[in-house]
C-alpha cells in the first residue's frame, strides 16, 4: 500500500511539473503571438513567404521529375508522402523547439543567466523565447504535400495505415524536439557549434525527403541505430507505402516511433539537465 501511494505521489508530482512547464510555456509564447499579431500584415507576409521558401524545395523534386519517371526506385507520390511527414514533423518540432537554435549565442553574450534567475524551467523559457508563429508556414506546406501524396498514392489505406500517418508526424516531432534539445545542450558545453545542431535537425529533415535507397547502408545504420532519424518518416512511411526497409528491419518497428520519441526526449533531458548543471556562464 505504501508503495502505492509514493508511486502515485511521484506520477502526481511529474505530472504537475509538466502542466507548470505547459503554462510557462503558454504564458511567454503567447505574449510574443499578441507582439507578432500588432502588425498582421507583416505576419502574414513572412508567413507566406515561409510558405514559398521551404516550397522551393518541392520545386527541386518536381524538376528532377520532369527528367527520370523515377528516384531510387520511387514514383513522384511516393516521394512526396515521405517530403510531407518529414516536413510536416520538422515544421512542428521547429516551432516548438526552434528557438533552442540561439542557445550559443546566449551562452557568449551572457544572456542565458537571464534565465537561470527566473523561477521557471531554463529550456521552457528557451523554448518558448522569441516563438515565431510564422513557422507555421513550413507546417503548411508539407502538410499540403502531405494531402496531395495521400491522395494520388496508389496505395490500399487501411484503418491502421490512416492511423498510423497522424501517429509518425507527432512522433517525429517529438524526435527532432529530442534533437533540438541535445543541440541546445551541446552549445552550452561547446559555447557555440549552432552548426551542429543546424546539421542534425535542418540536414536531417533534408535527408529524410529523399528515399533511403539512394543513401549507403552505413548512413543508413546511422540514422536508424545512433542518432534514429529514420524513426521519424522512413520507417513508418515504407510500412505504409508497402515498401521494405533496405536493413531488412522486422514490420513491427513501423509501430515503434512513439517509445523511439518518448527515449530520445528522456536521453536529450537528462544530456540537458548534465549541460546545465556545467555551465558557469561568460566569466568577468
Amino acid at each position: 500500500m505504501a508503495e502505492h501511494e509514493v508511486a502515485e505521489r511521484e506520477v502526481a508530482r511529474v505530472r504537475g511539473r509538466a502542466l507548470s512547464a505547459w503554462r510557462v510555456f503558454r504564458l511567454i509564447s503567447g505574449a510574443w503571438i499578441r507582439s507578432t499579431m500588432t502588425y498582421r500584415a507583416s505576419f502574414a507576409l513572412t508567413t507566406f513567404g515561409n510558405f514559398a521558401m521551404t516550397g522551393l524545395e518541392f520545386c527541386g523534386i518536381l524538376l528532377m521529375f520532369s527528367q527520370v519517371d523515377r528516384l531510387g526506385g520511387y514514383t513522384l507520390p511516393e516521394i512526396a508522402f515521405l517530403y510531407g511527414t518529414a516536413g510536416s514533423a520538422f515544421g512542428l518540432a521547429d516551432l516548438a523547439a526552434g528557438s533552442l537554435g540561439r542557445t550559443g549565442q546566449r551562452v557568449r553574450d551572457g544572456t542565458l543567466d537571464v534565465f537561470l534567475v527566473r523561477p521557471a524551467p531554463v529550456l521552457v523559457q528557451l523554448a518558448a523565447d522569441k516563438f515565431a508563429l510564422r513557422r507555421a508556414g513550413r507546417i503548411s506546406q508539407g502538410l499540403v504535400v502531405l494531402v496531395w501524396s495521400a491522395v494520388a498514392l496508389d496505395v490500399s489505406w487501411t484503418p491502421v495505415k490512416v492511423l498510423l500517418v497522424p501517429l509518425l508526424v507527432v512522433s517525429g516531432a517529438a524526435i527532432f524536439t529530442a534533437v533540438f534539445i541535445a543541440g541546445a545542450s551541446f552549445q552550452i558545453v561547446a559555447q557555440d557549434a549552432a552548426e551542429v545542431q543546424n546539421a542534425a535537425t535542418f540536414g536531417g529533415n533534408a535527408l529524410l525527403q529523399y528515399p533511403p535507397t539512394v543513401f549507403g547502408d552505413n548512413l543508413l545504420r546511422g540514422v536508424t541505430f545512433v542518432l534514429p532519424l529514420a524513426f521519424v518518416n522512413w520507417i513508418p512511411a515504407l510500412y505504409i507505402l508497402g515498401r521494405p526497409y533496405p536493413l531488412d528491419l522486422p514490420r513491427w518497428v513501423a509501430f515503434a516511433p512513439p517509445l523511439v520519441a518518448a527515449g530520445c526526449l528522456a536521453v536529450a533531458g537528462c544530456v540537458w539537465r548534465v549541460a546545465l548543471r556545467g555551465y558557469r556562464s561568460t566569466g568577468s
